[in-house]
């Protein structure tokens, strides 16, 4: 099997012991899920993925970013679902 060089990491261990590798990481065509969205927090929380790597790899804007982000810390990967944004929005 070829692996391509990387600057980073290969893989990280995140809190709860399960392994996250770029493998793990979705396409950047991919269809938003809440799980897929946590993934790709913690891949940039953790320094699988840089910041801007993301965003560029992904499309997604720093605000984006951030709301998935911060409704991760604050309510969970469920925040993160399409049909409880309400729910979990600040007034």
């Amino acid at each position: 099997m070829y692996l391509r060089k990387t600057t980073g990491p290969r893989t990280v261990t995140l809190p709860d012991g399960s392994v996250l590798s770029m493998a793990d990481l979705p396409p950047p065509d991919t269809r938003w899920v809440a799980s897929r969205k946590a993934t790709v927090v913690n891949a940039v929380a953790f320094g699988l993925l840089g910041r801007e790597e993301a965003l560029s790899r992904y499309g997604l804007s720093e605000e984006e970013f951030d709301s998935w982000r911060k409704a991760i810390e604050h309510h969970g990967t469920a925040a993160l679902r399409v049909t409880a944004l309400q729910r979990y929005r600040q007034p």
